[in-house]
C-alpha cells in the first residue's frame, strides 16, 4: 500500500496541499487494494490506469477524487 502513497499527488498536481492529497488516500485506498494490489508496484501510472479500468467498481469518494482532478 505504500506504493499508492506516491499516485495522489499524481492526481492532484505537485503543489498540492498535505491534506488533500491524505483525503485522495483515503477515499482510494480500498479501492487500490481491492482491484490494483497486482500493479501497485509497477508504478503511478499502472495504478491510475487500473483505477481507470474499474471505474465503474470504485467507491463514489475514489470516483469523485479521480473526477475532481480531470481522470
Amino acid at each position: 500500500m505504500t506504493r499508492f502513497l506516491f499516485i495522489i499527488p499524481l492526481l492532484l498536481g505537485a503543489s498540492s496541499a498535505s491534506a488533500q492529497q491524505q483525503t485522495g488516500h483515503d477515499a482510494c485506498a480500498r479501492d487500490v487494494a481491492r482491484f490494483c494490489r497486482a500493479v501497485m508496484n509497477n508504478g503511478d501510472s499502472a495504478v491510475l490506469a487500473c483505477l481507470k479500468e474499474h471505474r465503474a467498481r470504485l467507491g463514489k469518494a475514489c470516483d469523485k477524487v479521480l473526477t475532481d482532478h480531470g481522470q
